[in-house]
């Protein structure tokens, strides 16, 4: 058996095995990124058309938030912060294109994007 782990073309089948299982892995990344970033514009997406019926200010704060907070958290789970969801809707609103979303950036790039007032900086 020892053998067997010092040949090298066993060597390589291991080298091998693991850069399939790494490439699924970064592929599997990748498109959990996708359709993340899909979902929370969405979410945003939701949120306004509800909340503020597309104008920038909503009419009822951010007490609609908390309750819509409250109950996916409870339904859920975690991840439905009212600050979150308040992201979420910052990011339909600054983005409402879908298609100008870039997949090479994550949520949490996008979140650092989201804090930036000037969006020439």
């Amino acid at each position: 058996m020892n053998k067997l782990v010092e040949n090298k073309e066993y060597k390589k089948l291991i080298k091998n095995i693991g850069s399939v299982f790494n490439g699924a892995k970064n592929k599997i990344i990748s498109a959990i990124n996708v359709e993340m970033l899909d979902a929370y514009w969405k979410i945003g997406r939701n949120i306004v058309e509800f909340e503020q019926k597309g104008h920038l200010k909503a009419e009822y704060g951010s007490k609609l938030l908390l309750r819509i907070s409250k109950d996916l958290k409870l339904i859920y789970g975690k991840g439905f912060s009212r600050s979150n969801l308040s992201y979420m809707r910052q990011f339909y609103i600054k983005y409402p294109n879908r298609e100008t979303v870039s997949h090479k950036l994550s949520w949490s790039h996008y979140f650092e994007l989201l804090k930036i007032d000037d969006d020439l900086a």
